[in-house]
């Protein structure tokens, strides 16, 4: 084992001697390596980890608590703005970390900065810029600053023990462990720390669908956060690149990449680009030293000139074209080669309970949820006990009040005042509390109208006792308070999206090339196993039986043209498309192309359905086995690139049933494993642009049994149709009638 040299005291020569801590230097020993990182390294790289770079489950950092809780005691939620400089002195009280450290602190959570959607501190001054690596900020002693109005929300009741407290660092203080936030600050703003061994790296959201986000996790568990959440919203806009599933990966895991490119402009009159909003991870001077780069080295020769022209209107990066050049065409260059376009690492790490977790964007708002939760009861239960107490001094007043004399009686013939509360206490029944407040009554208030005014609101003091003890026992009334907390949140502070979504499928990186194809008419066979056939109606006049592979059958069977596209979903939840000019014409006599294996299924996939289309219009209407039904755009599954394979296509979180493509809202028919059908227009269904949405509960079969299919409605199936129609939905359906199932002839399965 590796071993270190140990400077140690010799005993021997310390006895008796006053300077034996000199006399010990220089003496070494041997220790293992082990030990040494377990007494010295270990107690450091936690302390970084639980006190200093991981946010906890608040959205704050320890520094950060400090600081906005030294200026909330300060009183600076109202009121003007005070200098940065007293600030930071009276948070070292706190903080003992030094007036540097803690201003750096303030500038980034300030409004000047530009760093966080929704800052913290009202300042005033230069407070420098985020997106400038070479703009830094004045001193302390030039600034001032105070909190934003949104700050309100961080410290609202944090006086009725909604958190715990504790000692600072030389117990002469009081300081909270958590802020009593009112919404999931932890993912509103941004927020980046290098601990030992780990880091934390959280992107912000939009304030409104953060609030939204939560109030549908706290009404259904189960509810789809990006029907919500569409992606992260950056202080300093710019488009965010949307790959669902890169977005999907990040909203479930807490990591991943999300890829932002700046905006711009083209002013023809100049021939110039100007850029005026860039990635949260780059700055102004890095873009243009790196266009510098490239341009010198030749690689950009429509640029003739890059300059950095930001003012109090805010950022903006001129770069001077050539004429005759493609201001686009140039831009898709610049983003493949600068910093222009970027990649926002996310890393979800919180502190839970003490404890580092990386947690998805659910998991994340749940943990708060519960938080929150424990943050109510607690407010709840301190108006509680005082309203019991002040309830309990009332009711003493009561007892006086039936007799004042007799009071001022028994306070007039006490001799010592030690005895005035035992006598009181004696003659009116009443406990040692009661008589204390009772004694303390100025004598200017022993009149009936004084006690009459103070007992008036017994009852109605009762009632709010009553009213929070059934708040405390119920687990809907707590949620309904958060949920109305957040729903003020969203009226107050709620504002539009800086960042603009864009689809990854919508970027062109070259001009698309274009294929002619040769267009006829056709007929298209799939097989339940996957084969293929497209046979024109010569052959198909001509052609016999369609040959299948024994056990398999042909289950669609679809008129189209060459030059349609195609779409096969999987069992496994994905879709691969196709051309119908990218197969071979096929003969009735054969077996067709094998699906999977032309384009190139992932292993042990099978396709479930076929959907034929040239325009993508109309819906995909997904049928689940435990009775929801999802409707989704057709045109969430086109792509403008030549992208053969979409993941995601459908909800993974239940068994499908049948899917079936409807080119219009249409009649259908589902049914279920103990017989019962449900007639339904589609129209009911709202559609979703979300692929994997879970859909709504159409159908709710028996226990034990399952939705087996859906189907379109034949005209005159039924002989009385409105039997298998229900007016509220999710339904358990009707058994068939007997005169719609005879001549059914009754099979094996």
């Amino acid at each position: 084992m590796a071993t270190r040299k140990k400077k140690t005291p010799d005993v021997k020569r310390e006895e008796n001697n006053p300077n034996a801590h000199i006399m010990g230097a220089g003496l070494v020993v041997e220790q293992p390596i082990v030990d040494t990182l377990e007494t010295n390294y270990m107690p450091y790289a936690m302390s970084v980890i639980l006190s200093r770079a991981i946010p906890e489950i608040d959205g704050f950092k320890p520094s950060h608590r400090k600081l906005l809780y030294t200026m909330y005691k300060m009183g600076l939620l109202t009121g003007a703005r005070i200098k940065s400089a007293n600030i930071v002195g009276r948070t070292m009280q706190l903080n003992p970390h030094g007036d540097a450290a803690i201003y750096d602190t303030m500038v980034r959570l300030a409004r000047g900065y530009e760093a966080l959607l929704h800052p913290y501190v009202d300042s005033k001054g230069n407070f420098g810029k985020a997106y400038s690596r070479d703009m830094s900020w004045a001193a302390s002693r030039y600034t001032e600053a105070k909190l934003e109005s949104i700050a309100n929300e961080l410290f609202r009741d944090i006086d009725k023990d909604t958190v715990d407290f504790v000692d600072n660092y030389d117990a002469t203080m009081k300081e909270p462990t958590l802020l009593p936030v009112t919404f999931p600050s932890v993912l509103v703003n941004n927020n980046t720390g290098i601990a030992v061994g780990m880091a934390s790296q959280i992107c912000s959201f939009n304030l409104t669908e953060i609030c939204e986000t939560t109030i549908g996790l706290i009404k259904d568990p189960d509810f789809d956060i990006m029907e919500t959440l569409k992606a992260p919203d950056f202080p300093g806009g710019g488009q965010i690149i949307y790959d669902r599933d890169q977005m999907d990966r990040v909203f479930s895991t807490g990591r991943g990449g999300i890829v932002v490119r700046s905006k711009y402009t083209y002013d023809k009159s100049n021939h110039c680009i100007d850029i005026t909003e860039i990635p949260p991870t780059t700055t102004s001077e890095a873009i243009i030293d790196k266009i510098i780069d490239k341009a010198k080295s030749g690689g950009l020769r429509e640029i003739s000139d890059v300059r950095d022209e930001t003012d109090k209107n805010g950022l903006k990066i001129t770069i001077d074209v050539k004429r005759g050049t493609d201001p686009d065409k140039l831009m898709r260059k610049l983003f493949k080669m600068t910093p222009l376009e970027d990649s926002f690492p996310c890393n979800f790490n919180v502190l839970i309970g003490g404890m580092p977790r990386v947690l998805g964007v659910t998991e994340l708002l749940q943990e708060w949820i519960a938080f929150r939760t424990e943050c109510v009861k607690r407010r709840v239960f301190f108006d509680l006990n005082k309203a019991k107490e002040k309830l309990h001094l009332l009711e003493g007043l009561q007892k006086i009040l039936l007799d004042i004399d007799k009071a001022i009686k028994i306070i007039r013939s006490t001799e010592e005042e030690s005895e005035v509360v035992p006598n009181l206490m004696i003659g009116f029944g009443i406990d040692q509390v009661q008589a204390e407040y009772v004694a303390e009554i100025k004598l200017r208030h022993l009149n009936r109208e004084f006690i009459l005014k103070r007992t008036a609101d017994v009852e109605n003091l009762r009632k709010q006792i009553e009213d929070m003890e059934d708040t405390l026992k119920s687990r809907a009334r707590v949620r309904k308070i958060i949920v109305n907390e957040l729903q003020d949140v969203i009226k107050k502070y709620g504002q539009p999206r800086r960042s603009e979504i864009i689809y990854a499928v919508d970027i062109l990186d070259e001009e698309p090339e274009v294929t002619v194809v040769d267009d006829y008419v056709c007929t298209l066979f799939f097989s339940g196993d996957g084969y293929f056939k497209k046979i024109t109606p010569q052959s198909l006049r001509m052609s016999g039986e369609q040959k299948v592979k024994e056990g398999d059958a042909i289950t669609q069977v679809v008129e189209s043209s060459n030059a349609k596209e195609l779409l096969f979903f999987t069992d496994q939840c994905q879709v691969y498309k196709a051309r119908v000019a990218d197969f071979e014409d096929s003969k009735a006599s054969l077996l067709g192309d094998y699906v999977p294996t032309v384009l190139e299924f992932d292993e042990g996939e099978k396709p479930v359905y076929m959907a034929v289309t040239d325009d993508f219009k109309g819906y995909m209407l997904f049928a689940f086995e435990n009775g929801k039904v999802a409707k989704v755009q057709m045109s969430e599954y086109q792509t403008k690139t030549n992208r053969k394979k979409l993941i995601k296509a459908y909800c993974e979180k239940f068994p499908l049933a049948q899917c079936i493509y409807l080119p219009e809202d249409a009649e259908l028919v589902l049914e279920s494993s103990s017989g019962h059908l449900l007639l339904i227009n589609t129209a009911v269904i709202a559609p979703k642009t979300t692929k994997n949405t879970q859909g709504i509960a159409v159908m709710r079969p028996k226990k034990g049994h399952r939705v087996t299919g859906v189907r379109p409605y034949r005209e005159g199936e039924f002989a009385k149709p409105s039997r298998y129609r229900k007016h509220s939905l999710p339904t358990l359906g009707t058994l068939p009638a007997k005169e719609d199932t005879e001549g059914e002839q009754l099979t094996l399965e």
